[in-house]
């Protein structure tokens, strides 16, 4: 199947820092600021939203790959900015350039890669 999943196409989503996010509400670190597993999903959710309405019904992505830097620290009620950009194509596999912002400024960058896979076909194979 061909899917309309061109190079150059981004997204952009803006969420603000609560103390769910926090290193230490997610157990990640002690202190309360915007934890780096929060900035990674972020980052993925901006990756996929940045494709998903280029696949056709009962398709969608899965993280494959993450490999980013997080780069300073964020408190609570932080406005946060993720950019994603689609930079590469191959086949079913998608590869993202990410970038995240708060309101001083850069906080994390890095790639990340999603597959695109049907829904329901990828449900059946990892029921137990």
């Amino acid at each position: 199947m061909e899917f309309n999943v061109k190079e150059g196409i981004t997204s952009t989503i803006e969420t603000c820092v609560t103390e769910n996010d926090t290193a230490r509400k997610l157990g990640s670190g002690n202190l309360d600021v915007f934890s780096t597993p929060m900035m990674i999903a972020l980052m993925e959710n901006t990756s996929k939203s940045c494709v998903d309405l280029h696949l056709p019904y009962g398709y969608t992505t899965v993280g494959i790959e993450v490999n980013v830097k997080h780069l300073k620290a964020s408190v609570v009620g932080m406005k946060i900015r993720c950019e994603a950009l689609l930079t590469k194509v191959e086949g079913k596999r998608l590869f993202f350039n990410v970038q995240a912002w708060d309101e001083a400024g850069k906080i994390g960058e890095g790639t990340h890669a999603r597959y695109i896979v049907n829904s329901e076909d990828f449900m059946k194979r990892v029921q137990l």
